[in-house]
């Protein structure tokens, strides 16, 4: 793709992030180049005045004009005067530099607000199986560190577009000062950019691939701290280690590499700018015999318009840089914007009827076949269902179709009559409280856990009581109360100050403390010990009557005083009925699984 092309396509990108006001920048960036070079323009009457004046019939047409307007001010005789004016429009320059400054920061806190933002709330609504398909060190790389290389690049690229000003107002000055002079040194120019295109390719194709790498490293990262009590003690941190290392190496590589070529087209500027202008002066003075006074100024605005030349260089390249970012975080916030999650118009009162599953077939994806079939299952309100079978006969993913996390791949999930594709499914999840196999613990306070930031419990005496009525159902309050600071001590990333039981209970807590309509425990007491077992146990057998449960249980056991029993082999639902119904059927799997636990 041209420069031309990639310049016009990311000023596309910025501009849907940040609209039409981004373009104040560039207005700002002119007026700023104009009084900047309209500046230096007015060294050239100084001088004149300096000499005592000059003929009129030695000054080129940009000077006579000039001589005009300072003669209508009254000062063109004046060294005083005319330093006065340029003082004054170096002030008027140096107001516009800093409203271009505060604007761009402005500007550039707005785009990272809505990058963030916008991310934050696409990833908070996109599919569940979009979601799947990815990793957790992806969706962390871009929220974090690739938004905010993004965030750095627009700095970059408003500095490359305000060299592109300064070098075409300098040489534009220039130029009407001594034409001749001016088109050498933009053909100069024109070749020095046009030889470090090839180098900016180069250091985008290393932004692409630096960016890229990012991510790998961050899936190894995120995987290895979560994994960290595994790793270190089986002594598997070796293996890991490789290919962190591996992903390290390639990433500062790329760095290197980078950096290099800012140091190449860093190290340039200087002495190519001074050569080309001893070289350019000496063919004016000896080949062309123009006077020196205009070559003089001509000078200093070629000085200023081969440094922007080369700033401009090193702000694209800056941009191209970190233009992997740019890429990466736009073709994100598409894809995942295309995998929303799609939700009907009808909302759901608190659920009075049933849960019905008809014809249910499910499949993650068309290869692999689907894992429910035929699921015909029904849920009436106010009771308690349980969902037994051995693993992988899709137990948790038909808990997933009750939450509308999955929609099926035909037939129909309908709650009070309401089909599934119709459901508005805020006003569904907000019935809903899920315990699931994995523990959902925040790194914060016991009391935050329980109730979700919703107050503060030392000066909601409500929300408090409400908080340790739930925690003593679920058989935490007295584990709670003996950590250093109680309900409000910090738990550790993922809960780990806590032991597995006492994460879960803390968990359970949580979804009591909602009062849901619909309770789905998945292995909810597995990693419990008996008494508290019996204790939550007891807590789900309270609900009975007046809340919905759904349970899936390896433990048969916790099943016993369920309303209704489906038993689940390789995504069909093989018998149904209360338990003491199917532990008395002959040859039935439930009465198999019952008398292998020795129940």
């Amino acid at each position: 793709m041209s420069t031309f092309g990639d310049l016009f396509r990311y000023l596309k990108i910025y501009r849907k992030y940040l609209g039409r006001r981004m373009y104040l920048i560039f207005a700002l960036t002119v007026a700023t180049a104009l009084a900047q070079g309209f500046g230096i323009t007015l060294l050239l009457p100084l001088l004149r005045a300096s000499q005592s004046g000059g003929d009129p019939e030695d000054m080129g047409t940009a000077e006579q004009y000039l001589q005009a307007m300072l003669e209508t001010m009254g000062i063109a005789d004046s060294m005083v005067g005319i330093l006065a004016f340029i003082a004054i429009v170096f002030i008027g320059k140096g107001a516009l530099q800093f409203a271009k400054g505060g604007y761009q920061g402005y500007l550039q806190a707005q785009l990272l607000r809505e990058l963030k933002t916008k991310l934050f709330d696409a990833y908070a609504g996109m599919d569940y199986r979009y979601y799947i398909q990815q990793n957790a060190g992806h969706f962390i790389n871009v929220i974090n560190q690739q938004v905010n290389r993004f965030f750095s690049s627009f700095s970059s690229f408003m500095g490359f577009t305000s060299q592109v000003v300064n070098s075409t107002s300098y040489f534009g000055f220039a130029f009407v000062i001594a034409w001749r002079f001016a088109l050498m040194a933009l053909g100069v120019g024109v070749v020095l950019l046009f030889l470090f295109k090839y180098l900016n390719a180069y250091v985008r194709r290393l932004s692409r691939k630096r960016s890229a790498e990012m991510s790998t490293l961050n899936k190894l990262l995120v995987q290895s701290l979560q994994g960290f009590k595994y790793i270190v003690s089986t002594g598997q941190t070796s293996h890991l280690r490789s290919g962190v290392v591996d992903s390290v190496n390639r990433l500062t590589g790329y760095i290197f590499r980078q950096r290099t070529a800012r140091a190449f087209t860093t190290a340039l500027k200087e002495p190519v700018s001074v050569l080309l202008i001893v070289s350019l002066i000496a063919l004016q003075v000896t080949v062309f015999n123009d006077p020196i006074a205009p070559i003089f100024v001509a000078l200093l605005l070629f000085h200023r318009g081969m440094q922007a030349v080369l700033a401009m260089q090193g702000g694209w390249q800056g941009t191209m840089d970190k233009i992997g970012s740019v890429e990466m975080v736009d073709d994100e916030l598409g894809a995942v914007l295309q995998n929303q999650e799609q939700s009907g118009k009808r909302r759901l009162d608190s659920l009075r009827k049933s849960i019905t599953l008809r014809d249910v077939h499910y499949a993650y994806n068309d290869e692999d076949g689907d894992v429910l079939r035929d699921i015909n299952v029904d849920i009436p309100a106010n009771t308690t269902v349980a969902l037994v079978g051995e693993s992988g006969a899709g137990k948790s993913t038909l808990v997933d179709l009750l939450t509308l996390m999955l929609k099926p791949r035909t037939g129909t999930v309908t709650i009070d009559g309401v089909p599934h594709d119709e459901v508005d499914l805020a006003s569904w999840r907000d019935q809903i409280g899920y315990v699931s196999q994995e523990t959902v613990v925040f790194d914060d306070t016991v009391a935050n856990n329980i109730h979700l930031w919703q107050g503060d419990i030392e000066d909601d005496a409500a929300l408090r009581e409400r908080m340790i009525h739930a925690a003593e159902r679920a058989h935490a309050d007295h584990f709670i109360r003996d950590l250093p600071n109680g309900y409000q001590t910090v738990v550790g990333d993922r809960g780990v100050r806590l032991s597995g039981g006492q994460r879960q209970r803390l968990f359970v807590a949580r979804e009591l403390f909602k009062e849901p309509n619909l309770l789905l425990l998945d292995e909810a007491t597995s990693d419990l010990d008996t008494a508290s077992e019996q204790h939550i146990q007891d807590s789900i057998d309270v609900l009975k009557g007046e809340t919905t449960v759904v349970i899936i249980a390896h433990r048969l056991s916790t099943v016993k005083n369920a309303d209704r029993v489906y038993v689940l082999d390789e995504g069909r639902v093989i018998e149904e009925g209360s338990y003491h119904e199917l532990r008395a059927r002959e040859n039935g799997q439930f009465r198999e699984m019952v008398e292998m636990q020795s129940l």
